[in-house]
């Protein structure tokens, strides 16, 4: 008969809150098969092999997928991108956005970004679905408008999250997300020895997440971590 475990039997204790479990080798394999799940067609195949040239990582395919799917989700027509890379995520945030949304990226970089125009136009977005600003993301952000974005993307300098952090509250809508790729950084967030700055500031912009008031998290498996928040 099928039901509650009966008292004496073995169970699971529950795992307290905001405390990590360590990673089990099946949940890797589940987490490449979200990796794998969605296809990515030639225009994002192109500006990968840009990145891979250029020494640049972009965000894996679930992760693409997922900020394309969060993009649908909040019905966005305003998107900010800290980190232009050669456009990977960009063409997946501008999948998932209104026809007539309009993503505007920061990168220090301006010769990445005219990769990324070129793979936007190679999947079939016109010129004036992307604004491009070359500079470093903390000059360009304050000159944003206050409450004007449904999301923003953050794949910038780690050791600058927290600064992100406190722009992005500034410039989303109530109900709009901010986003953070790469916070596992391959491990070591979670990693108890000595580590570097900018996993320590990773570290403290998880714990300014999952304590603010004025924010509802969730942290993705996917990818190198996608941490996300919708702001109240």
């Amino acid at each position: 008969m099928c039901g509650f475990p009966a008292p004496t039997d073995t169970v699971t204790a529950r795992q307290p809150r905001g405390q990590e479990r360590a990673i089990t080798g099946n949940r890797q394999t589940s987490w490449a098969f979200a990796d794998a799940f969605v296809a990515e067609d030639e225009a994002l195949r192109w500006a990968r092999d840009r990145a891979r040239d250029a020494g640049l990582r972009s965000v894996s395919p679930g992760t693409g997928a997922a900020l394309g799917m969060l993009a649908a989700t909040v019905d966005a027509k305003a998107v900010a991108e800290i980190g232009t890379g050669t456009g990977v995520s960009g063409i997946h945030l501008l999948h998932g956005m209104r026809p007539d949304g309009v993503l505007t990226t920061v990168d220090p970089e301006p010769e990445r970004q005219q990769f990324a125009r070129t793979a936007f136009r190679a999947a079939g977005f016109a010129g004036n679905r992307a604004r491009f600003i070359p500079g470093r993301a903390l000059d360009v952000l304050p000159r944003l408008a206050d409450g004007g974005y449904d999301l923003v993307f953050c794949d910038g300098d780690r050791t600058e999250c927290l600064d992100y952090l406190a722009e992005s509250l500034r410039l989303l809508r109530p109900g709009g997300l901010v986003c953070f790729e790469g916070v596992f950084a391959d491990g070591r967030t979670v990693d108890s020895g000595p580590q570097p700055a900018e996993v320590l500031r990773l570290r403290e912009l998880l714990r300014a997440v999952r304590e603010s008031q004025d924010l509802v998290p969730s942290l993705l498996p996917v990818g190198d971590g996608l941490l996300c928040a919708v702001k109240r």
